[in-house]
Formats: structure tokens, C-alpha cells, sequence
């Protein structure tokens, strides 16, 4: 028990003095700010639906919120993002002998805006895209929702680590 002590003690004194500090485990970069807040990324391609605008607006604040100490607030955050999408296409990107395809590509693009209050160097203003394939036997309509999922965790990641990620 006696040698354990100056271990604890130790480890105490570590968290005690990094408390002040702005570190996170997770590789968040706050520069400090206690919320953030989200504008509803419009879709500005009639290819892209108001339902995949809406659902990619609310899976970006949760990933934002569970990846964070971040508050969502609604008025406009310390941290605040706001973009639109400007790009939803499906290609066939593995074309076969007989001019047939094997796979789809569903391309999303999107235009992000982000504004840190508190540290403006931080900010930007950036074109993000990311994409998901499948069979192109598949009914893209039954597997859209699937699809749409993949999307949102591909860009919501992007976004994340741009504007919060601290590798």
C-alpha cells in the first residue's frame, strides 16, 4: 500500500495540472468554446432531397455532440458551422465487358463554412466530398437510406477532424 502512494499521488498531481488546460483524449480542439452550433445544411442540387439535407444536418450535430464537451445551442455558437450541398450524384464506376457496370458510385458534395469565435485563424471555408459504392444490381432506392448512412458518417468525420480534430 506504501508503494502505491507516490504513484497516485503522482497521477493526481498530472491531473490536477493539466485540468486548466484545454486537452482531450479524443483529439478534440475547442480552443476553449463551451457550444456550438449548426445551420441546416440546404441542399442546393435538385438531386439531393430535403430529407437528406434534414438528416445530414441532425447526424453531424450528434457526432458533434457525442465526440465533444461541445453544448449544441441555438442561437449562434462560440463554434459555428452552416454549408449546403452543392453536389449528390450516382455513376457507374466499374464498367464490365458489354458496357455493362458492376458498381455504383453515390458521390456527395458539400460546401462548410466554419467560424470559430474565439480563435479565427481556425476558421474556414471548405468543399468537402466523399462517396459510397454498391452493387449496381441493387435497387438504389431499397438500400438509399443505407447509403445515406455511410455518407453522413464519411462527411460528418471530415468536417469533424478539419474544424475539431487536433492529430
Amino acid at each position: 500500500m506504501a508503494k502505491l502512494l507516490p504513484i497516485c499521488l503522482f497521477i493526481a498531481f498530472g491531473m490536477w495540472s493539466c485540468a486548466g488546460a484545454n486537452y482531450s483524449f479524443s483529439g478534440t480542439d475547442t480552443s476553449g468554446a463551451q457550444n456550438f452550433s449548426v445551420d441546416y445544411f440546404k441542399a442546393q442540387t435538385p438531386q439531393a432531397s430535403q430529407l437528406f439535407s434534414q438528416r445530414l444536418t441532425e447526424s453531424f450535430k450528434t457526432l458533434v455532440q457525442e465526440q465533444s464537451p461541445l453544448d449544441l445551442t441555438e442561437g449562434r455558437g462560440q463554434l459555428h458551422y452552416e454549408g449546403s450541398i452543392t453536389g449528390y450524384q450516382i455513376k457507374p464506376v466499374a464498367v464490365e465487358a458489354g458496357v455493362t457496370s458492376s458498381l455504383n458510385r453515390l458521390t456527395v458534395r458539400m460546401k462548410v463554412k466554419y467560424q470559430n469565435s474565439l480563435d479565427p485563424d481556425k476558421s474556414f471555408d471548405k468543399v468537402f466530398e466523399e462517396y459510397t459504392e454498391y452493387e449496381s444490381s441493387q435497387d438504389f432506392f431499397s438500400i438509399e437510406e443505407s447509403l445515406w448512412e455511410e455518407i453522413f458518417e464519411k462527411l460528418g468525420r471530415s468536417i469533424y477532424n478539419e474544424s475539431l480534430g487536433n492529430w
